[in-house]
Parts: C-alpha cells; sequence; structure tokens
C-alpha cells in the first residue's frame, strides 16, 4: 500500500470519528459522578443532590433526565461542562438569582462549574443543562 493510499485511509478513519455525534461516558472506563449544588431557584429547588450515571442513582431528582441531558451535551473533544466563551455577545437578558456549582467526575475528566442566569448567554448555557439544572422557564 502506497504512503499516500494510507494517509488516505487514516483521514477517512479520522472522518469517521471526528463525525461521531456523542462520546458515551461510559466509554471512559471511569465512574460518572457528580454533586450539584443549586442555591436561589425556589420552589423547593434549591439542595445539593448527588448524581450517578451509567449506572443511574443517587439523590437527584430526576436522575434518568439528568443522565440524559449530560450524555446529549458531551462531544469529543469539548469540555461538557465548559463555560461561555470570553467576549461572547450576549443578550442583557437577566434570568434571575439562581445559581448551580457541579463538581465531581464527568467521562473521566474532573469537574468544577458553576452556572448563574445573568444574560442570554449564561441562561441558554443553564438550559442546555436541564434536568441536570432546575428547569427556570426560558
Amino acid at each position: 500500500m502506497s504512503h499516500f493510499a494510507v494517509r488516505g485511509a487514516l483521514g477517512a478513519v479520522a472522518a469517521v470519528l471526528g463525525s461521531l455525534p456523542a462520546l458515551p461516558a461510559s466509554a471512559a472506563g471511569q465512574g460518572d459522578h457528580l454533586t450539584v449544588t443549586v442555591l436561589h431557584a425556589g420552589d423547593g429547588r434549591d439542595g445539593t443532590y448527588e448524581l450517578s450515571c451509567h449506572p443511574g442513582a443517587g439523590s437527584h431528582p430526576d436522575v434518568g433526565g439528568a443522565c440524559e441531558a449530560l450524555d446529549r451535551n458531551t462531544r469529543w473533544g469539548r469540555d461538557t461542562f465548559a463555560p461561555v466563551a470570553p467576549g461572547a455577545a450576549c443578550t442583557m437578558l437577566y434570568g434571575g438569582p439562581a445559581t448551580a456549582h457541579v463538581t465531581g467526575t464527568w467521562a473521566g475528566r474532573p469537574v468544577d462549574a458553576t452556572y448563574d442566569r445573568s444574560n442570554g448567554c449564561e441562561i441558554g448555557r443553564w438550559n442546555r443543562m436541564v434536568p441536570l439544572l432546575p428547569d427556570l422557564g426560558p
């Protein structure tokens, strides 16, 4: 096989791997365990919850839904819990005083992420994690 054929085959494999939609967290071979602390969300939504996925367990009010949201937002090469990019253009929409802090391990990586609803970008970031984080509306 020629050098160019090998490079072409490797490029095809890389393209297929790059197009995979999500990294199954169980593929990491690590336990997926998170602690979620929610404050100022109101109506009994505040508290600290434990969550394990693959298999699902814990004190979180919606273990299955929270694990599905995490799986849906997990992608190869991207931080599931990444903050809003510096300099992002965000609407000046205030979503209320709710905050959340998520710590633990997800897909074999340590997690220490904070969430708030201080502008449109932060609200969108929060909403992508519902029901890991409580649904507070638009």
